[in-house]
């Protein structure tokens, strides 16, 4: 008796090949965001037909679209041959509550498909092979009018992800007899509004470059319901963080080179008075159950901005080259962890 049929597939061929065509996959998901068809597919089961005609569709094409992503998990085919939706494929759905609908096109932004097959070359050189391919390094290159697409993209992603992670941040993260705290980089300000809303005697101030916060959550803005414990400073926190707080919360920034991180920590600990807590959230490559994703974003951080995602070790030595002393490191999450330290 023999373990396997001679003809038999072994496991190990029929991942790669999965793998070596998940190009597909990642292709599948971004057309079914852009045309909207999870949107169009409501609690009951739909046909091919009934959803073509809903998001102008060519039906036989879409039942394609729609079976390559149920093999996924991502909605299912049933027996009659309609589709209906699974977990995965709600969270498609612009109206989903914690849909990842930006956050899957920004991974499949144009630009990514002309990125990934320069990764051998990233990976030999150990710098980013996006201002060779596009004559500008990544975040000048989305603030350009050929980008803007993509960077109302990337802003709806980041805010997404803000949405995702702010609970948790805000159930771990201890303020007590903190009176104001500055948070570096955060975008529209999602984090911050959680926090001031939670704590209601907390001051803070939303830093970022001067058009992000220009359009930050409007909780925060003029005449929104925080915007009297809310202030809105523009700059950039690798050259100054003009603030003073009691608490300096940094998170999903520290992606750059070492050099730049260290230095975006020196200028935090350098506007701070002793005692002051620097804490910064980040995605570890080590340790994560969601590794598969943290280790994809890492690579995608090489070829973008010549960045990466930290090990715990990694980061915990950047933390000590800024002169910061750490006192903890705690999960947030399956994919974030908290870095606090004392500026000393």
């Amino acid at each position: 008796m023999t373990d396997a049929s001679p003809t038999a597939i072994p496991p190990a061929v029929t991942q790669l090949r999965e793998l070596a065509l998940s190009a597909a996959c990642a292709a599948a998901v971004r057309a079914a965001a852009r045309l909207g068809v999870m949107d169009a597919l409501g609690d009951e089961p739909a046909t091919a037909e009934q959803l073509a005609a809903a998001v102008n569709a060519q039906p036989e094409a879409l039942a394609r679209l729609l079976r390559a992503l149920a093999s996924h998990g991502i909605g299912a085919e049933l027996p009659d041959g309609r589709f209906a939706h699974s977990d995965t494929s709600r969270l498609l759905r612009e109206d989903a509550p914690r849909s990842l609908r930006y956050t899957c096109l920004w991974a499949t932004e144009p630009w990514t498909w002309e990125l990934w097959p320069h990764l051998d070359e990233a990976v030999r050189t150990g710098k980013s092979a996006f201002a060779d391919l596009f004559g500008t390094e990544f975040f000048d290159y989305l603030h350009t009018s050929e980008a803007r697409e993509s960077s109302e993209v990337f802003d709806k992603a980041m805010t997404q992800s803000s949405i995702l992670s702010a609970r948790a941040i805000a159930d771990v993260l201890n303020l007590d007899g903190v009176e104001r705290i500055v948070d570096i980089a955060g975008g529209q300000g999602r984090v911050l509004a959680t926090l001031l809303e939670r704590h209601p005697a907390l001051r803070g101030t939303l830093f970022d470059l001067p058009d992000v916060v220009a359009g930050a959550d409007p909780r925060l803005r003029s005449g929104g319901a925080l915007a009297g414990r809310a202030t809105l400073v523009g700059g950039d926190c690798r050259q100054e963080i003009p603030v003073s707080a009691d608490v300096y919360l940094l998170k999903n920034i520290l992606e750059w080179d070492d050099e730049s991180t260290v230095r975006t920590l020196r200028n935090a600990a350098a506007a701070a008075r002793p005692g002051a807590r620097v804490v910064v959230i980040e995605n570890l490559v080590d340790g994560s159950p969601e590794a598969r994703f943290t280790t994809a974003m890492d690579l995608m951080l090489l070829l973008n901005v010549g960045g990466k995602k930290h090990t715990e070790a990694g980061l915990r030595a950047l933390v000590g080259q800024a002169g910061l002393r750490l006192d903890a490191v705690t999960p947030v999450n399956s994919y974030l962890h908290m870095f606090e330290s004392t500026v000393v």
